[in-house]
């Protein structure tokens, strides 16, 4: 069997528009079979073939056989193409977060709203950090001239801090702009035939399409698993309690899972004018290798307020149809900030708001996902 291949050192590959890792692949022949090994390290990306070395050509390879747990390699049986191409890849600056079921929200503190369900969620990939103030800006200045409008210029206290003091509208505006700068399909659109690309106004009637490639805000269910980083059942990404050197919240004797021994900011960010926000990856990640997914800012998910969970199906539930009109028009932020004590940073805290940012505190922000 031959088999092409180029491997490449710890390089990085422009494709579709998304900086691509590519780590260096071993290769080896075993009898009229193929085994290709690669650094244990790299859990987060996908082996891919082609037939040739277009970028556009790249899928996932499904007659890969793993040799067996724990190992990162794997046999080309002889029965595969007789020529290909082989990668790992992963978007650049995105985790992969698995499929599977997992128990949404918890009854440790009381929630009324966040009573345990039982909910799926296929893999999708998430930006390992907050989008940053440099990231915001960039895309926000080719996309206000590409006729794009937003609400708000977004604010962050430096280039690595996070963006805040943007809208939700602004956010999913921002995620297909971000799409189209990066050559990939947009998710969100103001019909249902996915013609009229949202680029302006303040719309509450967006049309998501899930199958396309590009970045969009995370739904709730998928915020709370990524979140969670594979725990079950733990108050924060980490485990139970929290201190500041774990997040960036407000510390208070309210709480006894919240183990500083005094109260108000950061100690470590307290300085200087408000925001006391943090440089994005100030702290550990979580299990799946995210950062600030407790404190810093609150973040955007796609769907509105509602319960109880898994609306309108526990299978990759997208939340309710529409806002609640005793309440107003109110979409889910997820994960606490600097602003709040350690309850809100909690990974089964819910907080509605009504789509706009809080602009007197700049605790508002967002990070994207994309499909697998």
């Amino acid at each position: 069997m031959k088999i092409n291949f180029r491997p490449l050192s710890a390089a990085l590959l422009f494709f579709a528009g998304v900086f691509a890792t590519q780590a260096q692949l071993g290769i080896k022949a075993a009898g009229n079979q193929i085994i290709l090994s690669w650094p244990a390290t790299d859990t987060n990306a996908v082996l891919q073939c082609a037939t040739n070395i277009s970028m556009s050509n790249w899928l996932d390879s499904t007659n890969a056989i793993t040799v067996n747990a724990g190992v990162a390699s794997t046999i080309i049986p002889a029965t595969d193409r007789s020529e290909a191409f082989y990668r790992l890849f992963a978007p650049f600056g995105m985790a992969l977060i698995p499929a599977g079921s997992f128990t949404m929200g918890d009854t440790l503190d009381g929630e009324s709203d966040a009573i345990p369900t039982n909910v799926y969620v296929s893999a999708f990939y998430m930006d390992t950090n907050l989008v940053s103030s440099n990231l915001w800006q960039s895309v926000y200045n080719w996309a206000t001239n590409k006729s794009y409008i937003f609400d708000y210029s977004g604010y962050g206290k430096g280039a690595n801090y996070p963006v805040e003091t943007v809208d939700w509208y602004d956010t999913v505006k921002w995620c297909n702009a971000r799409s189209q700068k990066s050559n990939l399909t947009p998710v969100y659109y103001t019909d249902a035939g996915f013609t009229q690309l949202y680029t302006n106004g303040d719309i509450d009637a967006i049309y998501p399409k899930w199958a396309a490639n590009g970045y969009r805000l995370p739904t709730e269910a998928e915020w709370e698993k990524a979140a969670r980083g594979g725990l079950s059942g733990q108050r924060f990404p980490w485990g139970d309690t929290i201190t500041e050197n774990q997040a960036n919240y407000v510390s208070t004797n309210l709480f006894s899972y919240d183990l500083n021994s005094y109260g108000g900011h950061n100690t470590n960010y307290d300085t200087g004018p408000i925001p006391y926000t943090s440089p994005v990856g100030s702290f550990a990640p979580n299990g799946y290798g995210l950062f600030d997914m407790a404190g810093n800012v609150q973040e955007w998910c796609w769907d509105w307020y509602g319960t109880p969970y898994g609306q309108p199906t526990t299978n990759n539930p997208t939340g309710p149809t529409s806002g609640n009109p005793n309440t107003g028009s109110t979409r889910i932020m997820r994960g606490g900030s600097w602003y709040s004590y350690a309850s809100l940073a909690r990974c089964a805290d819910r907080v509605a708001n009504n789509n706009g940012p809080i602009l007197g505190d700049h605790t508002v922000g967002f990070r994207c996902v994309m499909g697998y």
